[in-house]
């Protein structure tokens, strides 16, 4: 899969705002599943809201990470990916408090996205929270930090991506992948 490319990191780093500047250079970019479920449900106790039950939330997520994935297949490349598989399934394995086992999952046994996954820092200067991502800059770290752990783990390569401008960042992306 040499032309889907991921896009994670940090939430709240401007990952989404990244990729809809892709979107807006010609780029095929497929948003975030995650997002896409809590903007969806219109339940406010629903289990699949991640502040609500965030194994139920993971769950979903795999799900509409694995039909993204198939329906990807038929976009002419590069595909940008807001998050993907392997976040909802760090997911799953933080929710089940073992987020350390997540690159056992035979779920990512076989590499979905390209070798090379770009990583949105931890920038508080440009964090922000919304209704679909109500948790603090202290989780997003968090986050950051086991997403940066557990891809190398699954043999990627990380890439993070500067602190700069957002067309410098659309750039830099541009530019590692060729």
């Amino acid at each position: 899969m040499r032309n889907f490319h991921v896009i994670s990191g940090c939430s709240g780093g401007g990952k989404s705002t990244l990729l809809e500047a892709l979107r807006q250079r010609g780029a095929q970019v497929v948003p975030e599943p995650g997002r896409r479920i809590v903007e969806a449900e219109r339940d406010p106790d629903s289990p699949r809201l991640p502040w609500n039950d965030l194994a139920a939330f993971a769950e979903a997520a795999i799900t509409l990470a694995l039909e993204d994935l198939d329906l990807a297949r038929a976009l002419p490349g590069p595909v940008f990916f807001d998050r993907g598989l392997v976040d909802a399934v760090a997911a799953r394995w933080q929710a089940r408090g073992a987020p350390e086992k997540a690159a056992t999952d035979p779920l990512l046994a076989r590499r979905c996205y390209a070798e090379r996954v770009f990583l949105t820092p931890p920038w508080p200067q440009i964090h922000v929270t919304d209704a679909t991502r109500p948790h603090g800059l202290a989780e997003a770290i968090a986050e950051h930090e086991r997403l940066a752990q557990l891809y190398p783990a699954l043999d990627h390569e990380v890439v993070e991506i500067p602190r700069a401008s957002l067309g410098q960042r659309v750039d830099f992306i541009v530019n590692a992948i060729g």
